[in-house]
């Protein structure tokens, strides 16, 4: 499997808007579900020294292209006075079959098992999930319906793991999920553009981050 920086501090902006433009990727159109903060809850996915350090071997190269435009709608999500919910994957609780399949284990007292300091989560909710979906065996849900969350915005890593099962996840759980092109980062390039197209089909909302940027305003 080729690992790719397909996003990167220069030409993300571009390859965000060119995506966007690509019908295919758009089932349904942003202007047909408009996203309302009021209504709304921001989940970060694993966004920890596992995926984003270099040494790492999980290191994924186009996770650093999103951390600005990151910071940047956990702090409005946060003025907003909006729930901002971190996930962090530990492997201590995860079943076999995730174990046997990856041969590596991020375990709690594993110092690359901690979101990485760049982001501020004094003021969000940490929640510790063992598989890709943020769901499962978590208080996710409950969070979600105390706070009387009706819409989900998902950012963070890998795409199309724990990004596209946990929004597959929301839906069925009837949240209204929205999935910024440049809120996630996976691997490469193929693996991000067929989540794009597998969600925006039946699952979600593909927007962009300025767009929900936006709608604070």
């Amino acid at each position: 499997m080729e690992k790719t920086a397909y996003f990167t501090s220069h030409n993300i902006e571009e390859k965000v808007a060119e995506w966007y433009a690509r019908k295919e990727i758009f089932q349904h159109r942003y202007e047909r579900y408009p996203f309302e903060p009021a209504d709304s809850a921001l989940l970060i996915m694993d966004m920890q020294k596992y995926f984003l350090a270099e040494s790492s071997h999980a290191f994924v190269p186009s996770a650093p292209a999103i951390i600005p435009g990151m910071k940047e709608i956990i702090d409005l999500f946060h003025k907003g006075g909006r729930p901002v919910i971190f996930t962090r994957h530990l492997s201590d609780d995860s079943p076999a079959t995730m174990l046997n399949w990856w041969k590596d284990s991020t375990p709690g007292d594993d110092e690359r098992s901690e979101i990485i300091s760049s982001l501020d989560t004094t003021e969000g909710i940490i929640l510790e999930k063992s598989t890709y979906d943020a769901f499962i065996n978590t208080d996710l849900e409950n969070i979600l319906r105390s706070k009387e969350i009706t819409d989900i915005v998902i950012c963070g890593v890998m795409t199309h793991l724990c990004c596209e099962s946990t929004a597959r996840s929301a839906f069925n759980r009837n949240f209204n999920v929205f999935f910024p092109i440049d809120g996630t980062a996976t691997y490469n390039e193929s693996f991000h553009n067929a989540t794009l197209l597998n969600l925006s089909h039946g699952f979600a909302t593909i927007t962009e981050l300025r767009r929900l940027k936006e709608a604070f305003h």
